[in-house]
Protein backbone atom coordinates (compact mmCIF):
# COMPACT_ATOMS: atom_id res chain seq x y z
CA UNK A 1 0.00 0.00 0.00
CA UNK A 2 1.31 3.27 -1.15
CA UNK A 3 1.76 5.79 2.14
CA UNK A 4 0.65 9.45 1.23
CA UNK A 5 3.05 11.92 2.71
CA UNK A 6 1.72 14.67 4.95
CA UNK A 7 1.87 18.12 3.75
CA UNK A 8 3.81 20.69 5.25
CA UNK A 9 1.04 22.53 6.62
CA UNK A 10 -0.30 19.48 8.19
CA UNK A 11 3.16 18.63 9.74
CA UNK A 12 2.66 22.17 11.56
CA UNK A 13 -0.66 21.29 13.02
CA UNK A 14 0.55 18.52 14.77
CA UNK A 15 2.84 20.35 17.61
CA UNK A 16 0.47 23.40 17.23
CA UNK A 17 -2.46 21.22 18.24
CA UNK A 18 -0.33 19.34 21.03
CA UNK A 19 0.76 22.40 22.52
CA UNK A 20 -3.13 23.99 22.40
CA UNK A 21 -3.86 20.66 24.31
CA UNK A 22 -1.04 21.11 26.60
CA UNK A 23 -1.47 24.70 27.65
CA UNK A 24 -5.62 24.00 28.21
CA UNK A 25 -4.83 21.35 30.80
CA UNK A 26 -2.18 22.97 32.65
CA UNK A 27 -5.14 26.36 33.26
CA UNK A 28 -6.60 27.17 36.77
CA UNK A 29 -10.06 27.33 36.42
CA UNK A 30 -11.58 30.24 38.13
CA UNK A 31 -13.25 30.04 41.15
CA UNK A 32 -15.45 32.82 42.98
CA UNK A 33 -13.93 34.55 46.07
CA UNK A 34 -15.37 36.03 49.03
CA UNK A 35 -15.11 39.81 49.04
CA UNK A 36 -13.70 40.09 52.31
CA UNK A 37 -11.76 36.75 51.72
CA UNK A 38 -7.86 37.60 52.54
CA UNK A 39 -7.30 34.81 50.00
CA UNK A 40 -7.47 38.15 47.22
CA UNK A 41 -4.84 39.14 44.82
CA UNK A 42 -2.33 41.34 45.50
CA UNK A 43 -0.66 43.58 43.04
CA UNK A 44 2.45 45.93 44.51
CA UNK A 45 1.75 48.85 41.64
CA UNK A 46 -2.03 48.51 41.37
CA UNK A 47 -4.84 49.65 43.63
CA UNK A 48 -6.85 46.19 44.18
CA UNK A 49 -10.97 45.91 45.20
CA UNK A 50 -9.91 45.56 49.10
CA UNK A 51 -7.88 48.38 48.95
CA UNK A 52 -11.02 50.24 48.00
CA UNK A 53 -12.83 48.92 50.44
CA UNK A 54 -10.40 49.32 53.47
CA UNK A 55 -10.66 52.90 52.31
CA UNK A 56 -14.05 53.54 52.29
CA UNK A 57 -14.42 51.46 55.64
CA UNK A 58 -12.03 53.66 57.50
CA UNK A 59 -13.45 57.15 56.00
CA UNK A 60 -17.04 56.19 56.41
CA UNK A 61 -15.80 55.17 59.77
CA UNK A 62 -14.41 58.46 60.94
CA UNK A 63 -17.21 60.46 59.09
CA UNK A 64 -19.69 58.56 61.81
CA UNK A 65 -17.83 59.06 64.81
CA UNK A 66 -16.49 62.54 64.56
CA UNK A 67 -19.28 64.35 62.81
CA UNK A 68 -23.14 62.16 62.25
CA UNK A 69 -22.93 60.95 66.07
CA UNK A 70 -21.48 64.14 67.14
CA UNK A 71 -24.27 65.69 65.82
CA UNK A 72 -22.66 68.05 63.61
CA UNK A 73 -24.17 67.42 60.35
CA UNK A 74 -26.21 69.63 59.82
CA UNK A 75 -29.42 69.76 56.95
CA UNK A 76 -30.89 73.11 55.99
CA UNK A 77 -34.33 71.14 55.58
CA UNK A 78 -35.76 70.39 58.70
CA UNK A 79 -36.62 67.05 59.02
CA UNK A 80 -34.55 65.68 56.20
CA UNK A 81 -31.66 64.21 56.13
CA UNK A 82 -28.29 66.32 55.06
CA UNK A 83 -28.24 66.69 51.50
CA UNK A 84 -24.51 65.74 49.84
CA UNK A 85 -23.55 66.32 46.68
CA UNK A 86 -19.61 64.75 45.01
CA UNK A 87 -17.30 67.37 44.03
CA UNK A 88 -14.08 66.45 42.07
CA UNK A 89 -12.22 63.58 43.38
CA UNK A 90 -8.88 63.77 41.76
CA UNK A 91 -6.65 60.77 40.50
CA UNK A 92 -3.09 61.84 40.75
CA UNK A 93 -1.91 57.67 40.56
CA UNK A 94 0.11 56.22 37.33
CA UNK A 95 -3.12 53.82 36.59
CA UNK A 96 -6.50 54.49 35.35
CA UNK A 97 -8.83 54.01 37.94
CA UNK A 98 -12.94 54.76 38.39
CA UNK A 99 -13.23 56.96 41.62
CA UNK A 100 -16.25 55.49 42.10
CA UNK A 101 -14.50 52.75 43.39
CA UNK A 102 -14.40 54.49 46.65
CA UNK A 103 -16.97 57.16 46.52
CA UNK A 104 -19.87 54.77 45.74
CA UNK A 105 -19.36 52.73 49.00
CA UNK A 106 -19.05 55.78 51.20
CA UNK A 107 -21.93 56.90 49.41
CA UNK A 108 -23.59 53.61 50.27
CA UNK A 109 -22.99 53.68 53.58
CA UNK A 110 -24.06 57.25 54.64
CA UNK A 111 -27.35 56.83 52.61
CA UNK A 112 -27.85 53.89 55.60
CA UNK A 113 -27.06 55.69 58.41
CA UNK A 114 -30.47 57.47 57.62
CA UNK A 115 -28.95 61.01 58.07
CA UNK A 116 -27.42 61.89 54.35
CA UNK A 117 -28.71 61.36 51.39
CA UNK A 118 -26.90 62.07 48.27
CA UNK A 119 -27.60 63.95 44.76
CA UNK A 120 -27.77 62.76 41.38
CA UNK A 121 -28.88 65.61 39.47
CA UNK A 122 -25.80 68.00 40.71
CA UNK A 123 -22.09 67.44 40.60
CA UNK A 124 -18.71 68.44 38.37
CA UNK A 125 -18.88 67.74 35.27
CA UNK A 126 -22.74 67.23 35.29
CA UNK A 127 -25.47 65.18 36.50
CA UNK A 128 -24.33 61.40 37.48
CA UNK A 129 -28.67 61.00 36.53
CA UNK A 130 -29.15 63.06 32.85
CA UNK A 131 -33.05 62.25 33.33
CA UNK A 132 -33.25 62.49 37.16
CA UNK A 133 -31.68 66.24 36.11
CA UNK A 134 -33.95 67.13 33.57
CA UNK A 135 -37.28 65.65 35.59
CA UNK A 136 -36.18 68.03 38.21
CA UNK A 137 -35.82 71.45 35.79
CA UNK A 138 -39.37 70.46 34.51
CA UNK A 139 -40.57 70.59 37.99
CA UNK A 140 -38.95 73.88 38.84
CA UNK A 141 -40.29 75.18 35.51
CA UNK A 142 -44.24 74.08 35.99
CA UNK A 143 -43.94 74.85 39.23
CA UNK A 144 -42.37 78.13 38.92
CA UNK A 145 -40.13 77.00 41.85
CA UNK A 146 -36.73 78.50 41.64
CA UNK A 147 -35.22 77.89 45.07
CA UNK A 148 -34.66 73.96 44.41
CA UNK A 149 -32.77 72.28 47.41
CA UNK A 150 -29.31 73.03 47.20
CA UNK A 151 -26.66 70.59 48.51
CA UNK A 152 -25.50 71.05 52.47
CA UNK A 153 -22.32 69.67 52.20
CA UNK A 154 -19.82 68.17 49.07
CA UNK A 155 -17.32 65.63 49.11
CA UNK A 156 -13.77 66.15 47.51
CA UNK A 157 -10.71 64.63 47.25
CA UNK A 158 -7.66 62.77 45.82
CA UNK A 159 -5.76 59.60 45.83
CA UNK A 160 -1.96 60.19 45.83
CA UNK A 161 0.09 57.10 44.61
CA UNK A 162 4.26 57.01 45.65
CA UNK A 163 6.25 54.61 44.82
CA UNK A 164 9.77 53.72 45.84
CA UNK A 165 12.46 50.65 45.34
CA UNK A 166 14.93 48.89 47.25
CA UNK A 167 16.90 46.27 45.28
CA UNK A 168 14.46 43.62 43.99
CA UNK A 169 11.70 45.07 46.88
CA UNK A 170 9.64 47.07 45.50
CA UNK A 171 6.52 49.55 47.78
CA UNK A 172 4.01 51.42 46.45
CA UNK A 173 2.01 53.57 48.83
CA UNK A 174 -1.51 55.03 47.98
CA UNK A 175 -3.00 57.77 49.81
CA UNK A 176 -6.60 58.21 49.83
CA UNK A 177 -7.61 61.90 50.67
CA UNK A 178 -10.92 63.28 51.79
CA UNK A 179 -13.40 66.51 52.57
CA UNK A 180 -16.60 67.58 53.49
CA UNK A 181 -17.38 70.89 53.23
CA UNK A 182 -20.16 72.71 54.04
CA UNK A 183 -22.64 75.12 52.00
CA UNK A 184 -21.06 77.86 53.57
CA UNK A 185 -17.45 76.90 51.69
CA UNK A 186 -15.77 75.11 55.34
CA UNK A 187 -14.40 72.05 55.56
CA UNK A 188 -16.06 70.17 58.46
CA UNK A 189 -14.31 67.01 58.00
CA UNK A 190 -10.79 65.59 56.57
CA UNK A 191 -9.48 62.38 56.65
CA UNK A 192 -6.88 60.28 54.90
CA UNK A 193 -5.95 56.02 55.08
CA UNK A 194 -2.53 55.28 53.60
CA UNK A 195 -2.02 51.59 52.08
CA UNK A 196 1.45 50.20 51.85
CA UNK A 197 2.21 47.40 49.95
CA UNK A 198 5.58 45.77 49.17
CA UNK A 199 6.88 43.06 47.13
CA UNK A 200 9.55 41.47 44.80
CA UNK A 201 9.51 43.38 41.41
CA UNK A 202 7.31 40.72 39.74
CA UNK A 203 5.16 39.22 42.36
CA UNK A 204 1.40 38.85 42.97
CA UNK A 205 0.46 37.67 46.29
CA UNK A 206 -2.38 36.85 48.73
Amino acid sequence: MKKTPLRPFAVLLVPIAGSLLLASGCATPATYVDANSSHLVTNVGQINVQDYASAADSMVNSLIDNLINQGQLKSSSAGEPALLAISKIVNNTSQQIDTDMLVKKIRVALLHTGRVQTTTTMGLGGPEDPLAADQQKAQEFFEDNKHARRPDYTLSGKIIEQKSKAGSIRQSAFVFQLSLTSRHGIAVWEDEKTIVKQGSTSSVGF
